[in-house]
């Protein structure tokens, strides 16, 4: 392989934008994640599919790794350049390059961040509702780990509002999938098919998406409960009644002991509490509304807070938003491990008062929140400073998801495998079907070059 090759051919087209800087090459060594960071050799700054295919072609022809980036806060080390190579950001594709308000939908290029986008269709009538907590990540990095976060109980995730895709593939070429229609039934879905392979089959550089209508009312409301079996009780019951809650996240007593204490929340205690919001008409919200109210009462809640006002609501959902941040300073010093187990709604109890025993035996500290109107909840595992403290995260880490692939669950239900869950995913998908996941890296990208050692153990 000829890193100085590529870099030198590169130049012909992107100038300085590949650069061999060494602060560049630090800040793109590693995520938001506890993986060893590893140096790219260096950074390439595209701004078109067009120089995406050019820097494949060149990268393919000389064995060179291809990393793909978007704002670097992959969970499970997805940005990390393990073998070296060449990084490419896609930051500087922040076009949208259409909006249609009357088929609902927009293309925009990768690098684009969901409130840049949703600043864009403010005027509009139009929204596109997949949150995953953080304002940073880019809509490419979200089609590429297949995220979703707090809004997905209603509207989806990425999976479900990604219509089309243009990609970058490892040879070079540039081709569309998909298309602005909302079924078709003709040859294979390769839309679904780049969506979650986390830059290991192509680079997604323009995604097509679906948009929603703003609701015409929102409602948000905070309820307590005396133990976290009567909260998470409650949320089965509201979703087994149907009611289309658009947001519904749990709490456990320490999570939202450091939401209260980091955001300055009044008027709550720390216990365990359940988020909601409903989207809908006027009186489709009030009765969503007292329909879950109704529910809640029956396993013991205090009843609900409500936030009506738009800043009241909006810093609610931004301590939501916060919770990493406000459980990271209950232990200044402390790295956390974020964990993403996702079961059944029926296993739900077992999988949380499960991980929470698990926690309890580990000494350490583990708040809890989670998107539980699908069924995933995390596990915010503080890191001691300490020589065995990973070694302990990491263990505590593997019960969680163990017990959540015994109770018919995912290892990853957002944050995807990068390095963090390579080794459980013959366990859930079987070696088969592992095998096959194999074939079909080897037919887009034979030489190995995309996002190497992620997704697969070797």
């Amino acid at each position: 392989m000829s890193v100085q090759t590529v870099i030198e051919a590169a130049r012909e087209f992107l100038g300085d934008r590949i650069t061999t800087n060494a602060g560049l090459r630090e800040h793109h060594s590693h995520g938001q994640d506890t993986q060893p960071p590893v140096l790219p050799d260096a950074v390439a700054f595209i701004e078109s599919s067009e120089e995406a295919a050019q820097l494949l072609a060149l990268c393919h022809t000389n064995h060179v790794p291809v990393v793909p980036w978007g704002a670097g806060t992959s969970l499970e080390g997805h940005v990390t350049p393990v073998r070296g190579g060449i990084t490419l950001d896609l930051s500087r594709m922040t076009e949208v390059l259409d909006v249609s308000q009357a088929d609902m939908d927009c293309r925009v290029q990768a690098g684009v961040t969901r409130d840049q986008l949703n600043q864009h269709l403010r005027d509009s009538g139009l929204f596109f509702p997949v949150d995953p907590g953080t304002s940073a990540c880019t809509i490419g990095g979200m089609c590429a780990t297949r995220a979703s976060g707090t809004n997905a109980v209603r509207y989806g995730t990425m999976r479900e509002n990604v219509l089309g895709l243009t990609v970058a593939t490892a040879d070079g070429r540039v081709i569309r999938t998909g298309g602005r229609v909302r079924k078709s039934a003709s040859g294979y879905d390769l839309t679904r098919l780049f969506v979650g392979s986390e830059g290991t089959l192509g680079v997604i550089t323009e995604i097509q998406l679906r948009l929603h209508g703003i609701p015409e009312a929102v409602s948000s409301a905070v309820c307590q409960f005396p133990s976290l079996a009567d909260a998470v009780e409650t949320v089965i019951a509201i979703l087994q009644m149907g009611i289309p809650v658009a947001r519904m996240e749990l709490l456990d007593e320490v999570q939202l002991g450091a939401c209260i204490a980091y955001s300055k929340l009044e008027n709550l205690e720390a216990r365990p509490s359940i988020f909601f919001e409903f989207h809908g008409t006027e009186a489709g919200v009030a009765e969503q509304a007292q329909q879950a109210q109704d529910i809640a009462g029956g396993y013991n809640s205090s009843g609900f807070r409500w936030a009506t006002d738009p800043a009241e609501r909006n810093k609610l959902w931004q301590a939501r938003h916060d919770a990493l941040w406000a459980a990271l300073a209950l232990k200044p010093g402390h790295k956390g491990l974020a964990t993403d187990a996702i079961v059944p709604i029926s296993r739900l109890n077992d999988a949380i008062l499960g991980a929470k025993e698990d926690i309890a035996a580990s000494g350490l500290t583990a708040p809890i929140v989670g998107h539980v109107g699908d069924g995933n909840f995390h596990t915010v595992i503080l890191v001691p400073p300490e020589p065995d403290g990973l070694a302990r995260a990491w263990e505590l880490d593997k019960k969680i998801v163990a017990r959540a692939l015994a109770l018919g669950g995912s290892c990853s239900g957002e944050h995807g495998v990068g390095i963090g869950k390579r080794e459980f995913l013959e366990q859930e998908h079987g070696a088969e079907t592992l095998a096959v996941m194999r074939s079909v890296k080897q037919a887009l990208d034979p030489r190995g070059i995309l996002n190497p050692g992620k997704m697969f153990l070797n």
